[in-house]
């Protein structure tokens, strides 16, 4: 079986947690994820099945869309409800406060990453060094955030707020950003990826439904979409018979020549498919010879 799985992840389960359980319930080694979820989150985490996890290190998926939950009136060690109180006693800021402050966000700003994260510093995760009691310093990398709007007030202290975002955001550090912004603190309670990768939560298959399905391959497999579906933010490229056959031998293919889109920007990437329709690499757009190419970097086929 290969394919991509729109799945449900359930709070309190890690990544790595869902890859060992589909490993069991589609009896295959073969199977990663597209990009962690913090173990209290829950909601869409598209699945590689088979071969489909050759597609791991070039999901390129940009925008992920979130409802977060945000609690006003102390901040923690871990920017969320599960770690450790060390500031308390913060004002509680009004509805239009907040509402004005989370649409603030919108557009480009320099976030610091947060120590109880998985970044690399000198081939250590930041957590790992954060439970030994080291501190190191963050860069701050820059983050998208394209569209972020109020939904609701919870209660006198908590609120939800929906966000499309750039990989590589984090939202527990977004909510802190947002309550610094009010001068005031806030941690994360409770969030949830509904989209990812053109893959929606409506439609996401949760664990509970899998495991009825254990000892029904047929139906299981009928659950999973093409390796491609990862891929759809990336431009098609329709090759005829002579040159899917130069493609599918490793060849690079020159824009000119073979009458593709010389706009194609340099170090881009592209889907190849062949003169049957048939996806079948991803390819990237490079100089060969002094002219533009295009050339196969991971098959499909």
């Amino acid at each position: 079986m290969n394919g991509v799985l729109n799945f449900y992840k359930n709070a309190g389960m890690t990544s790595h947690d869902c890859v060992n359980k589909l490993r069991r319930i589609y009896k295959t080694k073969k199977v990663g994820h597209t990009g962690t979820l913090d173990p209290m989150a829950t909601g869409v985490l598209p699945m590689l099945i088979g071969n489909a996890v050759k597609a791991s290190e070039y999901i390129m998926s940009e925008k992920k869309t979130y409802v977060a939950g945000m609690r006003f009136g102390f901040l923690t060690d871990t920017e969320d409800t599960s770690g450790v109180v060390t500031e308390s006693g913060a004002r509680l800021p009004e509805i239009d406060e907040v509402r004005a402050a989370v649409s603030s966000f919108v557009g480009g700003y320099m976030q610091t990453p947060p120590i109880y994260s998985a970044i690399k510093k000198d081939g250590k995760k930041l957590y790992e060094l954060a439970r030994a009691g080291i501190s190191v310093e963050r860069e701050p990398r820059r983050v998208e955030i394209y569209s972020a709007e109020l939904l609701s007030r919870q209660n006198q202290t908590d609120y939800l707020f929906q966000v499309t975002c750039s990989k590589g955001t984090y939202i527990r550090t977004l909510i802190t950003d947002i309550a610094a912004r009010l001068d005031t603190l806030a941690v994360m309670y409770s969030l949830t990826r509904t989209e990812t990768c053109s893959f929606d939560i409506t439609d996401a298959v949760s664990l509970e439904k899998l495991e009825t399905l254990a000892d029904a391959p047929a139906a299981l497999e009928s659950l999973l979409v093409p390796v491609e579906r990862v891929f759809s933010d990336l431009p098609e490229v329709r090759l005829n018979a002579f040159y899917s056959r130069l493609a599918k031998n490793g060849c690079e293919i020159y824009v000119n020549k073979a009458g593709l889109d010389n706009s194609l920007p340099i170090g881009s990437m592209v889907r190849f498919y062949d003169d049957t329709d048939a996806f079948f690499a991803l390819a990237r757009v490079g100089i060969f010879n002094d002219k533009i190419a295009v050339k196969p970097c991971k098959f499909f086929m």
